[in-house]
């Protein structure tokens, strides 16, 4: 799996969506954070790819929304740094004494439907904990073992451009970062009501003649910064969020 970093400003997860957010040049200059995530693969079990991709994105969601992560909450601090820089997050896998580990460390464990995913406050790019650090990042497949069905009628759904390949990794970090963007964009009350509900989304690949439709029409909007695996510039995922479709207006802007 994949180290990957989000273009666009970040904006600390206890402040209100419309609150100052730090200039890009300020981003650069700032020190650098990454958000560790670990999917447990076993080698007979591995998750069902959509699976893990949709629990990767929840577990983004419980960490942001989690009292130690915001306030004066004990990761708190991390947090707002990390979110200060650039939005880095890396997948990487484990399975055995490397998931029974990587457990015993502070962070939180999201289950999905057969795939669990565990999320650590961020670290610094050099700094990270010794039993984290010697996981595996690339080399793991994942499969749909059937064709995931159609998201639920007005749910949130985190579309993925169709004309990318991205590995395992590099898509659960992409759809964490969808997630990211649109709780950013929410009001404390839509972010309360999402949370109370368990952070229900879906992860899909978009149809192509979908997809040009969805990068204009205003939703947030996944810009890779092209570290690994794609190019630069490359829209990777549209977060579409029924609060936020209601009320943003068509944008003139796109991929």
């Amino acid at each position: 799996m994949t180290s990957t970093d989000l273009t666009g400003p970040g904006d600390p997860a206890d402040t209100p969506a419309d609150a100052p957010r730090p200039a890009e040049s300020d981003r650069d200059a700032a020190p650098q954070y990454v958000l560790p995530l670990v999917v447990r693969i076993e080698r007979d079990a591995p998750p069902a790819r959509t699976d893990a991709l949709e629990t990767a994105a929840r577990a983004v969601l419980v960490l942001l929304a989690d009292e130690s992560a915001t306030g004066d909450g004990e990761w708190a601090a991390a947090v707002r740094d990390w979110q200060d820089a650039r939005i880095r997050k890396v997948v990487r896998r484990a399975r055995g004494a490397e998931w029974r580990r990587a457990e015993a460390l502070p962070g939180i464990t999201v289950h999905g439907t057969d795939a669990e995913v565990r999320v650590f406050p961020p670290v610094p790019l050099d700094g990270w904990p010794k039993d984290l650090a010697r996981l595996q990042v690339s080399g793991t497949h994942l499969d749909d073992p059937q064709e995931p069905g159609a998201p639920a009628p007005g749910g949130v759904v985190l579309w993925l451009n169709p004309e990318l390949d991205m590995s395992a990794g590099k898509a659960m970090a992409q759809a964490g970062h969808g997630a990211q963007l649109a709780w950013w964009e929410l009001t404390p009350a839509e972010r309360a009501s999402w949370r109370e509900a368990g952070f229900p989304l879906s992860v899909r690949s978009a149809a192509p003649h979908q997809w040009e439709r969805l990068v204009h029409d205003g939703l947030p909007m996944v810009r890779d910064a092209g570290f690994t695996e794609i190019a630069p510039g490359s829209c990777t995922v549209v977060a579409d969020h029924p609060a936020l479709r209601a009320r943003l207006e068509p944008s003139a802007g796109g991929c």
